[in-house]
């Protein structure tokens, strides 16, 4: 018989702790018991692969160590904490709570302070521990590599972010202080240094932006992440314009994405390319209609944005656009304009 490797060995161990602590963990004090089943229930909500049979057995052998008790009058048999046994916390962390640190920190560690992420480090490398603990959570590990998101444009790569940089700015927007950032214009090609007012971050696509203010200047400004060459918080008070918020800048036209009010929107699609329309709509009013042969007609109420532009010009000659007028005229114009740049 081939000895299993050391390495196997030392998983199947640790993955026996982590399912007994969080075992010991559910188990109430007396008189309220639970059942075997139950925490079998239980841990496999949690994440743990596990058999009815393997919690009776680590419950016997558990109950050899800890004052632990068994209502044995009736089947199933319930067990529960000692009335006087002395609480105490385990250090335990679930499959999913590991699984969920994870993709936090994949998606997420951008957008959080950098102080907190820093905070957070001992948990994530518990988090990688426990989903790398052996067979009893093969299937939770294995979750990060079932799912992927994917972005809807050209995915593009991220700038280089130093960590000083994003640890100050992280710093400056969570305790509400001003920040000293030199930043170097895409435009003019120079370095200039600013005592700024962060108001916020917002990630578009691949890239971080800070939005703030400069000076004692109410107009908004936003800075790409990684064209800050130093960033130092000062020890003063950060401003917040009268009636700011972030979501609200957005929506009035900050990152292209301004809004200039409803349209009906009325559009000629190819029939393939407005399958997808029919399962994920525009709008809570769609209407697809037959049309000439190979395409349909499409009526929505949309907000008349530039991201409803770029969502339309990736359809190329597949679409259509009946109106309204002055969106049919422009789209007719730029048209004129693509084919001037391919035939000269």
């Amino acid at each position: 018989m081939t000895a299993k490797p050391a390495n196997e060995i030392m998983q199947s161990q640790n993955d026996t702790q982590l399912r007994q602590w969080a075992m010991l963990k559910r188990i109430p004090q007396h008189p309220r018991q639970i059942t075997a089943r139950e925490l079998t229930e239980n841990l496999e909500s949690e994440g743990f692969e596990v058999s009815k049979r393997t919690v009776e057995r680590d419950l016997l052998s558990l109950s050899e160590i800890f004052p632990l008790l068994s209502n044995e009058k009736s089947r199933p048999y319930g067990w529960s904490w000692n009335k006087d046994a002395e609480s105490f916390s385990l250090p335990s962390m679930s499959p999913l709570q590991a699984l969920t640190l994870e993709l936090a920190h994949d998606h997420l560690a951008m957008l959080l302070p950098a102080s907190l992420v820093a905070t957070l480090a001992p948990y994530f490398k518990c988090a990688e521990g426990v989903l790398s603990s052996g067979d009893g959570v093969q299937k939770m590990a294995s979750w990060r590599n079932k799912v992927a998101i994917v972005p809807p444009n050209q995915p593009l790569l991220p700038p280089d972010y130093p960590a000083e940089i994003i640890e100050a700015v992280h710093s400056a927007l969570l305790t509400d202080q001003q920040i000293e950032i030199s930043y170097s214009s895409r435009d003019r090609g120079e370095t200039k240094t600013y005592p700024a007012h962060p108001l916020g971050l917002v990630q578009r696509g691949a890239v971080t932006y800070l939005v703030a203010t400069l000076y004692d200047y109410t107009d908004i400004r936003m800075f790409a992440l990684h064209r800050i060459k130093s960033a130092q918080v000062l020890e003063l008070p950060s401003k917040t314009p009268d009636h700011f918020e972030l979501s609200e800048y957005i929506r009035q036209g900050a990152f292209g994405f301004e809004e200039n009010g409803a349209i009906k929107l009325v559009l000629r699609f190819t029939t393939a390319a407005a399958e997808h329309l029919r399962e994920t709509p525009l709008s809570l009013d769609q209407q697809i209609a037959a049309d000439i042969p190979g395409w349909v007609r499409l009526q929505a109420t949309v907000t008349d944005t530039a991201q409803l532009r770029w969502w339309l010009m990736a359809f190329g000659d597949q679409v259509k656009i009946l109106d309204p007028i002055f969106l049919r005229d422009e789209f007719s114009s730029l048209s004129k304009a693509m084919n001037k740049i391919y035939n000269p």
